[in-house]
């Protein structure tokens, strides 16, 4: 999208999360499930569901370096929220790298309205991910004969497709890794709910369960034996995506923390002015500035052309760290009332939480960065 009509769009939207969702947090909180039937229809008005599409499927086509403020920005609202809209457009910004033209023409028209979904299916309960996986795809004839489980599967309760990781060949080479696009719908293929989370409330994350489910090999995206290639890819761009959320999330705690320190008095004046509490004012500045200016380089790299695998798990990583010190201060800030629900700080303290495990915990993110510099990568200045 041009800049100038980015920039109108993004004051649009930055208006209309605030205006639409944020006042759905209280529902979504005492219910802990998403109100989809008011939600969908607030997304599809404001254009969230085709941010990172190309305009060529119906959707926006923002840059990185453009979506990272708008995700940033849907990460200050109550966090379910921000799962769907996360999972929908990285998925659906995946799907178009590895699907062939046949297979992005069926899907992502319908993804840019929201219509259809992508969820990613990689985590498993019995293994684990990337080559530790037991879900198997054998091919028969023209078909996949898919068996295996999966877990912890955002947006599987809506999701109409499924990009799903399985092993196309024994043993844990790197060629034996296949990704197949499944359909919701398709026989054997069943979605059962797991148990609600402690933050980002109403979003699902489900159990996949694989028996004899029969697919064309055309559902197969790009080449066989190629998916841990395209796993590490997508798995890239979306580290910087968690980056952002932390982001988000760490500067409307920072807001509402400034905001109370001048509000709050004790002894006659604002805890402002408590040398204690300005140091954690700024502590929160720093880790926030730090990290603004990490996603942004970052961001930048790709919009250019540049892989950036060791820049977005050293963003990933940081900014776990980074929003988990700020709400951890937000919410010495506040006190004891900032424990109750009165003030989001609670919310967003637990909603902050998901962002140490989405696309990897700490030490993938260690182990990524490392091997990279190990392997002689040298990063873009």
């Amino acid at each position: 999208m041009e800049q100038k009509a980015y920039e109108k769009f993004k004051s649009q939207i930055f208006e209309a999360i605030w205006r639409d969702l944020d006042p759905l947090e209280e529902e979504i909180e005492n219910k802990e499930a998403l109100p989809y039937d008011k939600l969908f229809p607030l997304l599809r008005e404001m254009g969230a569901f085709g941010l990172r599409i190309p305009e060529e499927y119906g959707g926006l086509g923002l840059t990185v370096s453009q979506y990272i403020d708008i995700i940033a920005e849907f990460s200050k609202v109550q966090g379910g929220i921000r799962v769907v809209v996360h999972v929908h457009n990285s998925m659906a910004s995946a799907l178009y790298k590895i699907a062939n033209e046949n297979q992005r023409r069926e899907v992502l028209p319908g993804c840019s309205v929201g219509e259809k979904s992508v969820a990613f299916a990689l985590t498993e309960p019995d293994y684990g991910t990337g080559l530790d996986l037991g879900t198997t795809a054998r091919r028969e004839g023209d078909e996949y004969i898919i068996n295996g489980r999966k877990h912890l599967i955002t947006n599987s309760d809506f999701a109409s497709h499924f990009i799903v990781f399985a092993k196309t060949k024994a043993g844990n080479s790197e060629d034996s890794v296949t990704a197949i696009l499944v359909e919701r719908d398709t026989p054997g293929f069943t979605i059962e709910p797991l148990p609600e989370t402690m933050g980002c409330k109403g979003g699902e994350h489900g159990l996949l369960t694989f028996k004899d489910v029969r697919v064309p090999v055309s559902c197969l995206l790009g080449q066989e034996g190629k998916g841990i290639h395209q796993l590490e890819e997508a798995l890239e761009i979306s580290r910087l995506y968690i980056a952002a959320s932390s982001l988000g999330t760490a500067e409307r705690a920072f807001d509402l923390a400034v905001e109370f320190a001048k509000e709050r008095k004790t002894f006659g004046k604002p805890i402002a002015q408590r040398q204690a509490i300005q140091r954690y004012i700024a502590e929160m500045g720093i880790d926030i500035y730090a990290l603004r200016n990490m996603i942004k380089d970052a961001a930048e790299k790709w919009d250019r052309g540049n892989r950036i695998p060791a820049e977005a798990s050293m963003c990933k990583q940081f900014g776990l760290e980074a929003v988990g010190r700020v709400t951890d201060r937000a919410l010495l800030v506040f006190g004891g009332i900032g424990y109750t629900r009165k003030y989001p700080i609670e919310r967003l303290y637990r909603d902050a939480r998901l962002n140490w495990l989405e696309e990897g915990p700490p030490t993938i993110q260690y182990m990524v960065a490392a091997r990279e510099f190990l392997n002689g990568y040298k990063w873009e200045r």
